[in-house]
This record gives C-alpha cells, structure tokens and sequence, in this order.
C-alpha cells in the first residue's frame, strides 16, 4: 500500500522504511525492448537458447534495467505531498547482488537515509533494496538520491 508523507515530517523519519513498491514483472519483452534502447544486445539476455546452456539456464535481465525500475518503484512506494515536482538527482553506491532471471517479480523498499533542505525543498537519500519474489537474497541494493521542489 503507497504511504504519503508531507515535506515537515520527512526529518523525523530518518532511519525508516518509506515504503514498499508494487510487484513489477520482468518478462523477456521487457529486457528486449531495453536491450534495443541501450544497444546491450549480448546473448545472456537476449538470447533464450544459448542462456539456456549459460550459468543461469535462463535469460537474465541487465543490471542497469533493475536499476533502471527505481523511479517506477518509488512512485508506487510513496509519495511526498506538497511536491509540484520531483527530479533524480543520481546514486552514491550501487550493487547487483544477484541475477534477475527472466519472468522475475521485483519490487523495491525504500529506507530514508537523509533529509536535507536545499533551495525550494528538499533532498532525500533512500537505500532501496530490490527484491525478487520468492528468494533471500536482494538482486539490487542502491543508494538513490532525489529532489522534491515545493
């Protein structure tokens, strides 16, 4: 369930879990379509008969395509009231600690690390750990910078 926040209370929740996205579905489609958009065309993720006698017996998705999910798990995490707009600002650190294998549901949980207020609003830092459904292990743990303006 999406939790709604306002700007004045963000600094009280440091060290607190914002959120936890929605299930998302990374089907073969889906690593086409960003294999295509970033020319990543090697045969581990599109490639379904020669992944088959590769390390994962499967396609696996790009890290940089979980990665890429971030936003799309945050907007169905939580939200920050007041914000006309939010922008990405970048990651401090980054890990792809598992392989996403095609068909996988992911979602993300989103840990507030940092309020700080800048010009017009604030800067949030979140450790968001990437799930996938059904094992222990995070497939992706980042540390997400982003800006909500009033």
């Amino acid at each position: 369930m999406k939790k709604s926040y306002r700007f004045d209370e963000l600094p009280a929740l440091v060290g607190q879990v914002l959120g936890t996205s929605d299930w998302i579905t990374v089907d073969q489609r889906r690593i086409d379509l960003f294999a295509e958009a970033t020319e990543d065309r090697q045969w581990i993720h599109v490639d379904p008969q020669q992944a088959a006698e590769g390390p994962f017996k499967t396609t696996i998705a790009h890290g940089f395509l979980t990665l890429s999910l971030l936003p799309e798990f945050g907007a169905t995490a939580f939200e920050l009231t007041g914000a006309r707009i939010g922008v990405n600002y970048g990651l401090n650190r980054v890990r792809f600690t598992s392989p996403v294998p095609v068909d996988s549901r992911l979602r993300g949980h989103f840990k507030l690390l940092a309020c700080d207020a800048i010009e017009g609003g604030v800067q949030i830092t979140c450790e968001v750990t990437v799930e996938r459904e059904g094992t222990p292990k995070p497939v992706c743990i980042a540390e997400s910078l982003g800006r909500r303006f009033a």
